[in-house]
């Protein structure tokens, strides 16, 4: 049975209901690699995320440390902030002043809006941050519809929605789809015959 909990109440933070439909949420893997073109940096806008607003988590364990003020998730974690999804194998949030400050991700990192989905090996969402961001490492890819993106930091800026995806000392991989037109519909053409005319 999955834990529901919205942080430990022993720590005192995030005391909003759990939303049970997160440990039913599929995030979609990305698709597979095709011809791209290289770019030094990629910048992308994703859906802006509340980084005030509750954290609603579901894991399938749980464990509390009051003197470190970290609360270690573990399996299939889920986190959901207004419109924005954190899942990964396993989450750290580290507790300041009563208030989560910053969440670690590691194994199968991914974070989706409803603008675009991105994977890496490891995620840091800093809360409290001016602004606040995520930051996505390891093998990173962002896709946005059929677009796909691959690097290996991505910093989004989740008040804004603006991200930066960078590949340092490589180069950013990009595969952008162009937008298809619909087909044109034939044009009705009326064909008639040759009148006659009775003398």
């Amino acid at each position: 049975m999955r834990s529901m909990l919205v942080l430990a109440a022993s720590i005192g933070i995030l005391a909003a209901p759990v939303l049970t439909y997160a440990q039913d949420t599929q995030l979609q893997a990305p698709p597979p690699r095709a011809a791209h073109s290289s770019q030094p940096a990629t910048q992308s806008t994703m859906s802006k995320c509340d980084s005030k607003a509750p954290l609603n988590v579901t894991s399938d364990a749980f464990e509390g440390d009051l003197e470190t003020k970290v609360g270690i998730y573990t399996g299939n974690v889920i986190i959901i902030q207004t419109v924005c999804r954190l899942r990964a194998d396993k989450v750290n949030v580290k507790i300041v002043s009563g208030k989560p400050d910053e969440i670690t991700a590691d194994g199968n990192v991914v974070f989706a809006t409803p603008s675009g989905t991105a994977t890496g090996d490891h995620g840091v969402y800093e809360l409290e941050k001016d602004p606040p961001t995520i930051t996505l490492t390891g093998k990173v890819v962002l896709t946005k519809e059929k677009n796909v993106m691959r690097g290996t930091v991505l910093v989004v800026n989740t008040d804004s929605g603006v991200g930066h995806l960078t590949s340092p000392g490589k180069r950013v991989e990009s595969t952008l789809q162009p937008t298809q037109k619909p087909d044109a519909k034939p044009k009705k053409t009326s064909v008639s015959g040759p009148s006659t005319t009775d003398n």
